[in-house]
């Protein structure tokens, strides 16, 4: 697959908070301004210096993916859920009031050019992960089916947003019990049936993650994997984000932070 954009440059700097607004009963929406720091490519992060809540003193920045990028308005947006310290601090913050961020980094998702249909398959946090894609896939003439997965209806995030890039949306859940790896497969074959797939791009779920390197293993299809991961510099230098990899059969050791957090989804070990 071919690369399509060089990894930016990484800023740290004080945004301002444009917005923090709920989006449903888990996740919660955050705009702000930054400047330069805004030019980020689908799949990095950043680095957030969250606010300390009541009581509770985050002590190492927090990792956050990319949801959105508006480079020419010097902004970018995050889509979290309020899990521990860290988001309980970003909870906290207000419009007008500053937060240090540190960013874009790592490599992003890259869209091989030739493609003329992808899909992108995301649960939970994994769909913030992804939502990038519905922009910078249509800005490429290429389209895109996303199949959405959550424990409940309600808790499905970037449907509209994939929608709205004209992406053809499936959602599946726990609470209509069609969330699971069998039926998704099926899916998938259907898809693959109509020759609409020539990658696979995913975040969220290591059993989905299993679906699809078996399809890409028995048709031949390239793949891609934003992994989530615990981190603590995001820049490569304390290596407590390394994981295992089968590179052509040899076991490697990769840093998450640095090397990734998008890796061939067949190198991938779920």
């Amino acid at each position: 697959m071919t690369d399509t954009l060089a990894r930016p440059p990484a800023f740290e700097t004080q945004a301002a908070v444009l917005a923090n607004d709920r989006v449903n009963g888990e996740y919660a929406h955050l705009v702000v301004a930054c400047g330069q720091a805004a030019a980020a490519q689908p799949g990095q992060f950043y680095q957030l210096a969250c606010p300390a809540p009541p009581g509770e003193a985050p002590f190492l920045r927090r990792p956050m993916s990319l949801y959105r990028a508006d480079p020419a308005a010097g902004r970018v947006e995050f889509l979290y859920k309020v899990t521990g310290a860290g988001t309980r601090g970003l909870a906290t913050l207000r419009p007008g009031e500053q937060l240090g961020l540190l960013g874009p980094l790592g490599t992003g998702f890259r869209l091989d050019p030739a493609a003329r249909h992808i899909i992108a398959i995301g649960r939970g946090a994994g769909l913030a992960t992804l939502g990038p894609l519905a922009e910078a896939a249509r800005a490429a003439g290429i389209a895109i089916t996303a199949i959405l997965s959550a424990r409940r209806p309600e808790l499905v995030v970037s449907q509209a947003r994939f929608a709205e890039q004209g992406a053809r949306v499936i959602t599946v859940t726990d609470s209509q019990a069609n969330s699971g790896p069998s039926h998704v497969e099926r899916l998938l074959r259907g898809l693959l049936a109509e020759r609409r797939c020539d990658g696979f791009y995913t975040c969220g779920s290591a059993r989905l993650l299993r679906v699809q390197q078996t399809l890409a293993r028995e048709f031949s299809i390239p793949g891609q994997v934003a992994l989530e991961q615990q981190m603590a510099c995001g820049l490569g230098m304390c290596f407590c984000c390394v994981r295992d990899f089968n590179v052509g059969g040899t076991i490697i050791h990769k840093r998450v932070c640095w090397d990734g957090p998008v890796f061939d989804m067949l190198e991938a070990l779920p």
